[in-house]
């Protein structure tokens, strides 16, 4: 299942890819907002990160109008690995090199079409293992040090 959420920066942005969900039967759960009213965009990459943490979801996406600020908030959670994804290179990248599970998408310079495609290619790309695992294994070493 994927957790999904956005500030009002992403909000019609969220609301398209969920259509696209609906539509090929992928299983999301939306964790706001909920309207275009101005919001903080801490609130939602918390709550899906969080239900990351506690094994909700599996994969996340969040939006806001840059990404980049949902990919701060969400990298402070043990156990998610957010990038800002700006193409179906990075897309695919993100996952195959990183083990990527969750994606933040630019609101304001993202278009559906695009989104769709970056989120198919991260999701459809295999993590590569090896000496990439490694890494992640180092990665994981880090947050037990320094995340309490």
């Amino acid at each position: 299942m994927i957790a999904i959420g956005a500030d009002h920066g992403g909000y019609k942005l969220k609301e398209e890819i969920k259509k696209y969900f609906d539509k090929n039967n992928i299983e999301y759960k939306d964790f706001g907002t909920y309207s275009e009213e101005r919001t903080d965009y801490p609130i939602y990459a918390k709550k899906v990160a969080k239900a990351m943490v506690d094994g909700v979801a599996e994969k996340g996406i969040l939006i806001c109008r840059s990404g980049y600020g949902m990919t701060v908030v969400a990298n402070k959670f043990k156990g998610v690995r957010a990038a800002s994804v700006t193409s179906v290179d990075y897309a695919k990248s993100a996952k195959a090199d990183d083990d990527i599970n969750l994606i933040t998408l630019s609101g304001d310079n993202t278009n559906i079409d695009d989104a769709i495609k970056m989120i198919n290619a991260w999701q459809e790309t295999e993590f590569k293992g090896g000496r990439y695992k490694e890494r992640l294994d180092m990665l994981e070493q880090i947050e037990n040090e320094n995340m309490k």
